[in-house]
């Protein structure tokens, strides 16, 4: 199937197409359907930010849209950054501001309760409105440092409980962060691929049933 995929984020365009092909479907970034938006994501949660996103774009281009939300959720900071993940710091897509600022938030907060979520909301949407969804999430921590550089945003901070080996999934015992492993490594355990994932589980049925809406968040 063909998707729009709706941001203008280079590397979770890169992340959503690689992920999205691999199951055999085509994406289009914004500039590929002829859209040039940036619509203000004003939900309170990931799932209305996805939705506002995938149904802006969607009517923009008349194709079949992918939208994704996502942030990090520490546990210690009562889910902050949350919806703000990307202008934690104030300025939005500033990830060096936005790392600098989450260590300094946890500083003094000890190992065992520096514990985090990657959260991924995901919402497909079809030209006449019918939208649908699916949330994924990756458990972990928070480091004391930043460390690799494969990767964006809190990459380099997050530490997930497992990691991905081939099909299946072993404890994180070197402690690697996001930025740390390799794309297909990341892809078996992470918020947005597994997001992904559920909506390829679910996306015959979406197709089948859209006429009635298919408004719902998995």
């Amino acid at each position: 199937m063909k998707f729009a995929a709706a941001t203008n984020n280079q590397h979770k365009l890169a992340e959503m197409r690689r992920i999205l092909e691999r199951m055999g479907h085509t994406v289009l970034s914004q500039k590929e359907a002829g859209v040039h938006l940036e619509p203000e994501e004003d939900g309170d949660t990931f799932a209305a930010n996805a939705v506002i996103k995938a149904k802006a774009i969607c009517e923009a281009c008349g194709m079949p849209t992918i939208a994704d939300d996502s942030g990090l959720c520490v546990d210690a900071l009562g889910g902050a950054p949350g919806v703000y993940s990307a202008r934690y710091a104030g300025v939005h897509g500033n990830d060096d501001a936005n790392n600098k600022k989450l260590i300094r938030e946890l500083e003094g907060v000890v190992p065992a309760r520096r514990t985090a979520q990657f959260v991924s909301a995901v919402c497909v949407c079809l030209p006449g409105g019918a939208h649908k969804v699916y949330q994924g999430e990756c458990p972990g921590t928070i480091g004391f440092e930043e460390r690799g550089t494969n990767g964006f945003g809190y990459d380099p901070l997050f530490i997930p409980d497992e990691v991905g080996v081939g099909d299946a999934c072993v404890p994180n015992e070197e402690q690697r962060t996001y930025a740390q492993l390799s794309a297909d490594e990341k892809d078996a355990i992470s918020h947005r691929a597994r997001a992904l994932a559920r909506l390829e589980e679910d996306l015959p049925h979406f197709l089948a049933d859209n006429a009635t809406g298919g408004n719902e968040t998995c």
